[in-house]
């Protein structure tokens, strides 16, 4: 796995600490094409998670039909990763003593269709179900950006209203699997093929927001630590832009 971080290379950035003793939602954002960022940073220790992070496990969430296919699911089980529904992604949480990290791509399948380079719109606006079960289990929320994660592919140009864009976003609803037309180099070319370009990823992992159990929450509680969550991640993405080549006047797009 160490290989794997190498390549690009993925690099983990901590900004806080987590305290052991409670269980924490992480936000992961942007999903990019593969989820590359998450995948190295949480699924292995090659980015020393475990160092940087003492006492916690990390789970990633997957769509559960990735888990229907023999011995694939194996793999991914050995690697921490778990179905993304709400059973299985609240299961960890329940543990009373803590220690628990449940990783969420946020914007999900989706949000891989606007994986373009350059780009940094988070399919956050009305994306409330991981907020809902923060609070069901009073896991604390951690909002997580990884610069570069869109750079690592090229995307064909696929924007709203479009044959192709339309097409996927009928066989996303279908399938519930996104389907990028993506490439970048080869093995032994640069000029074409799947293997991702070797661009640097920065998963800076943000402060903690302290969440307090409510078996129900309201509408209201909802809405106010959905906004106090996008004004963090916002915060988080503008304090560590300058030092991965963002413009200063670049922000975060939330749609």
């Amino acid at each position: 796995m160490r290989f794997i971080c190498s390549l690009f290379p993925s690099q983990l950035v901590k900004t806080a600490d987590l305290d052991p003793r409670h269980n924490y939602i992480l936000g992961f954002h942007p999903h990019g094409v593969l989820v590359a960022g998450a995948f190295t940073n949480f699924c292995t220790d090659a980015t020393g998670f475990q160092q940087l992070f003492p006492g916690l496990t990390s789970y990633l969430l997957m769509l559960p039909l990735w888990f229907r296919a023999p011995f694939f699911r194996d793999y991914i089980m050995c690697a921490g990763l778990i179905p993304s529904d709400k059973e299985s992604a609240s299961y960890p949480l329940r543990k009373k003593k803590g220690g628990s990290a449940v990783v969420i791509a946020v914007g999900g399948a989706p949000e891989a269709l606007d994986a373009h380079p350059g780009t940094f719109n988070v399919l956050l606006a009305n994306k409330k179900g991981f907020i809902k079960i923060a609070m069901e289990h009073g896991a604390h929320l951690v909002p997580v950006f990884s610069f570069g994660e869109n750079e690592v592919y090229d995307q064909v140009e696929n924007p709203k209203g479009t044959w192709l864009r339309w097409t996927q976003d009928r066989l996303q609803g279908i399938m519930g699997v996104s389907l990028p037309l993506f490439h970048a180099r080869g093995i032994f070319q640069y000029s074409f093929g799947l293997m991702p370009y070797r661009r640097p990823i920065y998963t800076v992992v943000g402060r903690p927001i302290r969440v307090e159990k409510k078996e129900k929450p309201s509408g209201e509680d909802l809405d106010a630590l959905h906004q106090l969550y996008m004004d963090e991640l916002s915060s988080l993405f503008d304090e560590h832009k300058g030092n991965y080549g963002v413009d200063k006047d670049v922000h975060l797009n939330f749609v």
